[in-house]
């Protein structure tokens, strides 16, 4: 089945929130394609700007913040170098105390990699919290367009 099913995934405009970011000669595989670490990483930059980006709208995590609970990815086709990365970032889904982002990699228009990352809050004493209405609502703001 794979993330790929979900059609809104393999498009750039569906995602709020968009980002260009440059390949690393050190990204290369021996074929002169994207590795799958280098893929892994231009994911983890994603959910992060994508997090940043929800602090300065006034999104708070507090008290113990957020952690990775799961994450997956699908390689749809091959990432070049040296050509920038455009990756989306959105909310597919919100839960009590988590969220479900979407990730998704492009290049020329074309989606090379999906992912989706499972996010936490945690409480102060290091377990699971619910996640405040300001912040569901913030969250829900971000949601991956269905058109």
């Amino acid at each position: 089945m794979g993330l790929k099913s979900d059609s809104r995934r393999l498009a750039l405009e569906n995602y709020p929130l968009r980002l260009t970011i440059p390949t690393r000669y050190g990204d290369m595989d021996t074929n002169a394609h994207l590795n799958n670490v280098a893929i892994a990483r231009l994911m983890e930059e994603s959910r992060v700007r994508f997090h940043y980006s929800l602090r300065a709208d006034g999104g708070d995590l507090s008290p113990g913040g957020a952690m990775v609970a799961h994450v997956a990815i699908d390689y749809l086709g091959e990432g070049e170098y040296p050509a920038d990365v455009e990756a989306g970032v959105g909310v597919v889904e919100i839960g009590r105390t988590s969220y479900r982002l979407a990730i998704g990699l492009f290049q020329n228009g074309r989606a090379f990699a999906l992912a989706d990352s499972v996010i936490v809050r945690v409480s102060a004493d290091r377990g699971s919290a619910p996640l405040p209405q300001s912040l569901r609502d913030l969250l829900d703001r971000h949601r991956v367009s269905s058109a």
